[in-house]
């Protein structure tokens, strides 16, 4: 699904680089490769209906433009990011399939119940739900984590699941799908991402246990961890000492390209998984995920 080889994919050391919260994929060197020019579709969900958040940008963005290509509508959920936002929209919209932008903070319950309703209304129902969207910062020392900083990762990286998928699951018909990013974080935890690794492992834990409560109705819940992935969240949150240093420790030796991280999405959302729920697809270059 990625045209870059081995060879070809950027590898570390990259020039290091800093950006503000939550960063803009204009501003990344390399830049990341979404698929746009390397994903090929074969209508695998053809006429389905989905929710990305955090789909402005990164994973978000390469599952968006895969769904479009495979025949799904999409609304993208995102922060602030509305140049970023716009241009996934156009790559949606190229395919020939609808595009809905909602701007907002997730972490509030009322503006995830707005995002479902627009999704109903706009879209005319869901099949699947992406909850994509993170927030993280890194802290060398557990005394100079913020209790703001450290209520702010929960609220938007597990409480918005929780507010979205309880809203969502109403109208989700027999075949509804709802895929949780994870990370390698929800099995190793990096001590300097506490806050981000810790709501990473309850992520894990939500998608196991939400698998068994909807499975009566038919939703199949799973959720992809990640390892190191080449997106603005990267320059907008660590030195840019580790930036440049970036996925090098692991296997492969270099971060994943978005691209590289949609396919499991596509699947995980297809009704080829029909049988796939309370599952984790690990896709972490080789660094084992127990």
């Amino acid at each position: 699904m990625n045209s870059n080889s081995p060879a070809t994919t950027p590898q570390p050391p990259f020039p290091e680089q800093s950006q503000k919260v939550p960063g803009t994929t204009d501003g990344m060197d390399p830049s990341p490769d979404h698929g746009e020019s390397s994903y090929r579709g074969s209508g695998r969900l053809e006429g389905k209906r989905a929710i990305i958040t955090g789909g402005d940008s990164g994973i978000g963005r390469a599952v968006a433009i895969a769904f479009a290509r495979e025949g799904a509508d999409v609304l993208v959920s995102y922060l602030c990011e509305h140049e970023d936002a716009r241009e996934t929209a156009r790559w949606i919209e190229k395919e020939g399939r609808k595009a809905i932008l909602e701007p907002g903070d997730i972490s509030d319950a009322a503006h995830c119940r707005s995002v479902i309703d627009s999704a109903v209304k706009k879209l005319g129902g869901i099949d699947i739900l992406v909850n994509n969207a993170a927030h993280q910062m890194t802290f060398e020392k557990l005394e100079d984590i913020p209790d703001e900083e450290w209520e702010k990762t929960f609220a938007t990286n597990i409480h918005a699941m929780f507010y979205l998928a309880k809203a969502a699951a109403p109208h989700m018909t027999d075949g509804g799908s709802i895929i949780n990013t994870a990370s390698i974080n929800s099995d190793q935890p990096n001590p300097a991402l506490l806050a981000y690794a810790t709501t990473k492992g309850a992520i894990q834990n939500f998608t196991a246990g939400l698998a068994q409560l909807l499975a009566e109705q038919k939703i199949r819940v799973n959720c992809v961890a990640p390892g190191p992935v080449w997106t603005p969240l990267i320059p907008a949150t660590m030195p840019p000492e580790d930036v440049a240093q970036f996925g090098k420790d692991y296997p492969i030796g270099r971060p994943a390209q978005p691209a590289e991280l949609a396919p499991p999405y596509v699947m995980l959302a297809s009704d080829e998984a029909s049988y796939i729920s309370g599952a984790t697809v690990a896709v972490t270059g080789g660094k084992p995920f127990i």
